[in-house]
């Protein structure tokens, strides 16, 4: 069943998303930039508020968006705007339907893709979802009886609003240590025919009842109670209304979207101890006090709750995701999950769909000279790479060629973000394994709209009506073409790291174990798992996760470690410190070692999981662990050889790897950070220097042949100076702070190509000290004078009042007079840009330099004598947003939510200083030689 699925699922990706798209085979050495497909531009959530959308307005906006770069929309219904209802449609309605088959029908016509999201708002649920479905919880009451005592009340719910609640245990515990059952004592009014032995007793009464979650941010028609993830038949017939609203018939949506779990005190369903039975191999009913009880310290209690999370991760597994997966199929479409916020092994359920998804909330702190960052944007915690690499690990070792990402969530305040911010965010998602961004994102809006139009209160407003969208193609242009390189070969990491999620669930506070986005600061950063995961990282291995699940289907060839035929090879299976571990965990590793596998461990688990059927268990992981022989290899390392592999003991894991000679990337000594592509023929290295220093070194590379260097910002690309030093290759490589590069090794090198220019000698810089004409051409509230300056400062310090309000684009035109043309290249460098610049030279465009450290080459432009420039400015939304808080100009107001600032409380920009705007340099030339 399992082999039938994944060829299912290949098949239908096959189709579906890989239809012409870029293959290893097809990436031309004197073409090195691959064919660029939709799936490799960057997409984005696109709100439908009220669903108030027409064919006009869906095919004006989609032609925006398809010529600023976005390659595909995912649509996500959400509440609408007052004073709109009357252009409402309801979800699913047939209208809605028509909609959807127009916005279908339009993206096809300009190359674009369309996801949707099956519900509105999140989570799934709304008006298709009676009582009997909704997400459930479980309700213990508790009662006390004294020896010879009767109950007198009747075991009945006593929580209001549980109409459809239903008693499924009640568990009698005695003072002398007696349990007994007493649920077919329980008439049907309720009523207990027992009467109390000796001693004291407590009654457990356990009813199935409801958590009365609606929707949450619910469109027109999505209004209702929320689903039971964990119940198939509640989830089937969820998903029954899309089959009528569909007519059985696919839409030629690409792909189906679930957001984050936030299914909020479902920690039941109706089936849930059958199931703990049959999965744990006990009762449940006989543990309902220690269930529900507040010992946090009891190491029993402790492992019946990591019984019941691991009941609920495979609930929620197979009976919400493999299922709604499954129904996707059959329209011919595939699933994209953010799996994350879900109380289960983010491994398997990310594994589970054909894109998996994670999520960036909030700004990381990057220490790139000039890179904004306001103290208000900060969070509690900063976007963490490695929980990133739950996905793409899920993607790279199920042989999935996408790994998708919600990008820039809350990244900073409304209106004061900029594309350079954007950029280092995005590249941390590519160094984690993401290959696929969605903008989080756009919003629907009506021509009739006040500006700024239609927004989503958490988004980064990524619309036609922000001042910064003329340039929006430097961005998207740069995503698309990292994304076409990080779609193309496959993932080239060499470790396979095992996640111990039972030393998460090993908590006896708590029932439910929400594993989120927001509290990895409780269920990852302490583990060993992250500390090792980090100074792998830092000392050069490249590495995906795996789950007990994985392992379980992983093989050994050739001595490599495979998890799937469509996915990459191995070298090493680590295993991290941990106390917990399965017994056929541990099985399946030695297993995999004698297979021909290496196998670390930085230390021997210590006991085994659960709690049923545990002494037995315990002493068979003694005589398991008894037969590992180890024998000391010097050091710190020690080894037992197995069959045609070997298992080695290391707590400093590096140490075992040299013991091994797994080559690490040296190159990550001088702060870089890189992922590899592997190729037919050769390998892909997407290098990133988010470091406060400019880099030009030899860099060690672990490949070998001839050496493309790629710029993604500008798409350039020539030979590198390379060099061989005892057997190492090594690449001469200049990258400035905040810059990333992409190395293409060939075995067999390109001809024809020219070598890369590298500026070796500055020569006298030259500043660009003539007087400046500038222009407004578009923006508001109103289009200021032209302006002359004799120096360039923020445009918001010049005499005219209206430049303090204004957001829109500003054109700098100025001269300059080059004596001689000698030098091999010129850099240009506008140093302080706020917020983005396209240039032009002689009347030939540069491009537009959107994001630190806003320089370009521009040898090719230049002529001997006077010289002409233009730089094209466009600053923030924020100053007009300003002035209109401060004029209190109404321009928002929205069902539900409203408008809310980063901490969620009521928006006001009317307090805000002004930022500054506009071309303030200054604005060099540097010759090189």
């Amino acid at each position: 069943m399992m082999k039938l699925r994944s060829t299912l699922t290949a098949l239908v990706i096959g189709v579906l998303l890989f239809d012409g798209a870029v293959a290893q085979n097809n990436i031309k050495p004197s073409a090195p930039w691959p064919r660029v497909e939709k799936q490799m531009k960057p997409w984005t959530r696109w709100w439908w508020m009220g669903n108030a959308v027409g064919e006009d307005n869906i095919s004006k906006v989609l032609t925006q968006y398809q010529q600023a770069g976005i390659g595909g929309v995912e649509i996500t219904p959400i509440y609408g705007a007052v004073g709109f209802e009357k252009r409402y449609i309801d979800f699913l309605s047939p209208k809605w339907v028509e909609m959807l088959r127009y916005t279908v029908q339009k993206s096809n016509a300009l190359g674009m893709g369309v996801d949707m999201n099956t519900g509105t708002g999140w989570p799934f649920g709304g008006p298709m979802v009676k009582p009997e479905d909704a997400a459930t919880k479980l309700i213990v009451q508790q009662y006390e009886l004294k020896s010879g005592q009767k109950l007198t009340e009747a075991i009945k719910v006593k929580e209001a609003r549980q109409d459809v609640a239903k008693l499924q245990a009640v568990t009698a515990y005695g003072s002398n240590g007696e349990l007994l059952d007493l649920f077919d004592k329980v008439d049907a009014n309720g009523g207990l025919n027992w009467t109390a032995g000796k001693g004291n007793w407590q009654l457990y009464a356990a009813f199935v009842g409801k958590t009365r979650q609606a929707v949450k941010r619910a469109a027109p028609g999505g209004e209702g109670l929320t689903v039971d993830h964990l119940d198939k038949n509640s989830v089937t017939n969820y998903l029954s209304r899309f089959d009528n609203a569909f007519g059985n018939k696919s839409q030629g949506v690409r792909a189906f979207f679930n957001d984050s779990y936030e299914v909020y005190g479902a920690n039941w369903t109706p089936t849930f101890f059958d199931e703990f039975k049959k999965n744990r191999g006990y009762d449940l009913k006989k543990y309902l006090m220690e269930l529900v009880g507040e010992d946090s310290t009891s190491e029993s209690v402790a492992r019946l709750k990591s019984d019941y999370r691991e009941t609920m991760s495979d609930l929620l597994l197979f009976n919400f995701t493999h299922n709604w997966t499954d129904w996707a199929h059959r329209y011919q479409s595939i699933t994209r999950n953010q799996s994350h916020g879900s109380p289960g092994n983010l491994l398997d359920l990310y594994a589970a769909v054909d894109i998996p998804e994670t999520e960036t909330f909030g700004s990381s702190y990057f220490p790139i000279p000039g890179l904004r960052r306001d103290s208000a944007d900060i969070r509690n915690v900063d976007p963490d790479p490695m929980m990133c690499k739950f996905a793409s690990s899920a993607a790279h070792t199920g042989g999935k060629k996408l790994v998708s990402s919600e990008t820039f969530t809350w990244l900073t305040e409304h209106f004061k973000t900029s594309y350079s911010q954007c950029k280092p965010e995005a590249e941390q998602l590519f160094l984690s394994g993401v290959n696929h961004i969605f903008f989080h994102g756009t919003t629907n809006s009506p021509e009739d709209a006040v500006w700024p139009g239609w927004l989503f209160y958490a988004s980064v407003e990524f619309t036609p009506s922000n001042s910064l969208w003329p340039h929006l193609g430097g961005l998207t242009n740069y995503i698309t073409r990292c994304q076409s390189i990080l779609q193309s070969g496959k993932p080239d990491n060499e470790l396979l790291i095992y996640w111990p999620v039972y030393d998460v669930w090993n908590v006896a506070k708590g029932m439910d174990l929400a594993v989120k986005v927001h509290n990895i600061d409780e269920w990852l950063h302490p583990t060993a798992f992250y500390k090792l995961a980090k100074g792998m990282a830092k000392s050069g291995y490249s590495f995906d996760f795996a789950s007990d699940r994985l392992l379980a289907q992983s093989t050994t060839q050739n001595g490599l470690v495979n998890t799937v035929n469509e996915g990459s090879a191995y070298k090493v299976l680590v295993i991290p410190a941990c106390t917990m571990i399965s017994l056929e965990t541990l099985s399946k590793a030695i297993q995999l070692a004698n297979d021909g596998a290496t196998v670390i461990f930085q230390e021997l688990p210590k006991d085994v999981p659960g709690l049923n059927n545990l002494e037995e268990r315990r002493t068979q992981l003694k005589i398991m662990l008894s037969k590992l022989s180890f024998s000391d290899v010097g050091n710190g390392v020690k080894q037992f050889k197995t069959g045609k592999g070997v298992v080695l003991l290391a707590s400093d894991v590096e140490k075992a790897l040299a013991y091994k000679s797994v080559e690490r990337e040296e190159l990550t000594d001088t702060g870089l950070q890189f992922i590899r592509r592997s190729f037919v023929g050769g390998k892909y290295y997407y290098i990133v220097n988010h470091t406060d220093n400019d880099v030009d070194t030899e860099l060690p590379i672990n490949a070998n042949g001839s050496v493309l260097i790629m710029d993604p910002q500008s798409g350039a690309s020539g030979l590198a100076a390379t060099s061989v030093k005892d057997g190492q290759l090594k690449v001469r490589l200049q990258m400035r702070s905040g810059e990333a590069m992409i190395l293409k090794v060939m075995e067999k090198g390109p001809s024809g190509t020219t070598t890369w220019t590298y500026l070796n000698k500055p020569g006298e810089q030259v500043e660009l000290n003539n007087a400046w004409s500038l222009h407004f051409t578009t923006g508001g509230p109103e289009l200021p004078s032209d302006q002359k300056l004799d120096k360039l400062v923020s445009w918001t310090s010049l005499a005219d009042p209206k430049l303090q309000d204004f957001s829109g684009t500003g054109v700098y035109t100025s001269s300059f007079t080059l004596k001689g043309k000698t030098a091999k290249e010129y850099l240009l460098n506008l140093n302080q840009v706020d917020e983005s610049a396209r240039v032009w030279i002689n009347g030939q465009e540069v491009g537009i330099l959107w994001s630190l450290p806003f320089q370009a080459r521009i040898g090719k432009y230049l002529k001997v004598g006077t010289n002409t420039i233009k730089v094209e400015m466009v600053n923030l939304m924020a100053n007009r947003i300003r002035y209109m808080d401060q004029k209190k100009i109404q321009w928002r107001n929205y069902h539900e939510i409203n408008f809310v600032n980063i901490n969620y409380k009521p928006f006001d920009a009317s307090n805000w200083s002004v930022m500054p705007s506009g071309l303030i340099g200054p604005v060099t030339i540097t010759p090189y030689f």
